[in-house]
């Protein structure tokens, strides 16, 4: 796989495009502002230095500050042009780049030619990450953004390769020169072997049984060492999954994440918050498409309490629309698995609260299993779905067509057979509510059908509030289950186990609350 070395690239490239952009045309890539020389200059020092607090600092603040006040209609200066200032350090020059192309993406619209370098630039620094020796300490949240992105500009270029009908015969021309670059291929060997060099899974192990500290220390090494390649590693599990769920392949993504206990609090995916709801977002959707509802409602509830109780430090950050569009598309998601399997008792109080003023009504009418259901988890689904992608290369001998919703149109199909399916259910289960023993004559009387189609029904029933988990055990999503003896059905009820901690922990936060309340009140 070719990595490119030199950084001539950017100039020409953003040459041609401010030709092309009137918003581009005072724009000279090589004029260095003084404030973004003073910018690169002291990053370039904190970087050396293993100063991991004003690297976050400045990554977090100044870099986004800059970008605003300076940079908010054309990109940064090219690393050719901030490349003297900081010694023609390669390392720091692919750091740089990375962030260029990151704030052109975000900003702009990349040409062509840019989506090839990015990926080029990716090459070069993954490579140099695996096989060089990084003796740098960056903060997390620099390293989440980096797979983040690396897996953002995947997706991105599938979808923009996927629209041939608008093509030009250069595009087209360009893509079959780089056939190689953003190849899924490419893609899931860079994060595979992220993973395996940075030893982490192993790490992970090791941790249980009190032999390392990576949880402890969020992943930084106090000792000297670098961090760079163990997180990256760590987050390149999360960036599979995501990879896994856009490819439509939940089994393999939740596999990718089984290092990674997110059952217990406290993990380094936790410590950036674009991360954890990343993580929990791709988690709860691949187990919704596996049937896997409990879990789903389970993780979902969870995440979406924590966005509830910290969304409001996070209203400057530049990460904080996108808090907000994940936090409403995993409601969505989570109306459809209650919808599915309702079992409202593992839903935390203020989520449900929230559920039922977003979805109240919709969720009561997609229960009947009407063309209208049918309709609301349509669109529900379209809504909070991710961006699916076909990885696939165009064929350039056939007439030039968009291929980029076929991949989003098959998991919708998937998802509302699996509704119709369910159809049935929904009776059954009214009447097995109903009943603690019922006959297998009655039942049939009852639903107006004869006795094998009832038995066909159960056996659906069973089948379809089951799943096999990741350990290839066998588990119940059923809030009511039953069994059969001499045509005989018997009913068991899940009983809601109470919750006494949360229950007094609600209780006496209400009432430090009424209690601030009264002391503010000032007595005549």
């Amino acid at each position: 796989m070719a990595a490119t070395s030199d950084y001539d690239d950017t100039s020409s490239s953003l040459q041609s495009q401010s030709q092309n952009n009137p918003e581009l045309s005072g724009y000279d890539p090589n004029f260095v502002p003084e404030a973004v020389k003073t910018f690169v200059v002291h990053l370039y020092r904190h970087i050396r230095e293993k100063n991991v607090y004003e690297i976050h600092q400045m990554y977090e603040g100044s870099f986004q500050k800059l970008s605003e006040r300076m940079f908010k209609e054309s990109p940064w200066p090219s690393v050719d042009a901030v490349a003297p200032h900081v010694d023609h350090d390669h390392v720091f020059c692919l750091l740089y780049r990375e962030m260029w192309f990151r704030h052109l993406y975000a900003r702009l619209s990349p040409t062509p030619k840019q989506r090839i370098d990015s990926w080029d630039n990716y090459c070069s620094l993954f490579q140099v990450v695996l096989h060089g020796v990084v003796n740098m300490q960056l903060p997390n949240q620099w390293l989440w953004d980096m797979v983040d992105e690396f897996v953002y500009q995947f997706q991105s270029f599938c979808q923009y390769r996927a629209k041939m009908k608008s093509k030009t015969e250069a595009e087209i021309a360009l893509l079959r020169q780089f056939d190689q670059a953003w190849n899924v291929y490419g893609v899931l060997n860079f994060l595979q072997a992220l993973v395996e060099k940075s030893t982490i899974i192993q790490i992970l192990e090791q941790e249980k049984e009190g032999l390392e500290q990576f949880t402890a220390t969020d992943g930084y090494d106090y000792n000297g060492g670098s961090n760079v390649l163990k997180v990256l590693g760590y987050f390149s599990m999360v960036g599979l999954l995501r990879v896994h769920c856009l490819l439509g392949d939940y089994h393999t993504g939740l596999k990718c994440l089984i290092p990674i206990d997110i059952s217990q609090p406290g993990g380094v995916y936790t410590s950036v918050i674009g991360s954890h709801i990343t993580t929990i977002y791709h988690y709860g959707f691949a187990n919704l498409m596996l049937r896997r509802y409990v879990e789903a409602i389970r993780e979902f509830s969870k995440i979406l309490i924590y966005i509830f109780k910290v969304k409001q430090y996070h209203q400057k950050s530049p990460q904080y629309e996108q808090i907000l569009k994940k936090n409403e598309q995993m409601y969505a998601l989570l109306a459809i698995c209650l919808s599915l399997c309702p079992q409202g008792k593992l839903v935390a109080d203020d989520v449900n609260t929230q559920l039922r003023e977003k979805y109240g009504e919709k969720m009561s009418r997609m229960q009947r299993y009407d063309d209208e259901a049918y309709a609301l988890y349509d669109e529900l689904f379209s809504y909070a779905c991710p961006k699916f992608i076909t990885p696939s290369s165009p064929i350039y001998e056939e007439p030039l067509v968009n291929y980029n919703q076929d991949a989003y149109r098959l998991q919708l199909k998937l998802f509302l057979y699996e509704v119709k399916q369910q159809q049935l259910l929904s009776g059954v289960r009214s009447f097995l509510k109903l009943y603690s023993t019922i006959s297998i004559g009655k039942l049939a009387t009852y639903m107006e059908v004869d006795e094998p189609t009832v038995r066909s029904i159960l056996l659906t029933y069973k089948h379809k509030t089951h799943a096999v988990d990741s350990d290839g055990k066998i588990i119940s999503n059923a809030d009511v289950d039953f069994y059969i003896i001499e045509d005989m059905i018997h009913v068991v009820e899940s009983k809601s186990t109470k919750r006494y901690g949360d229950f007094f922990m609600r209780h006496i936060v209400k009432l430090e609350e009424m209690i601030n309340d009264m002391d503010r009140v000032k007595l005549d």
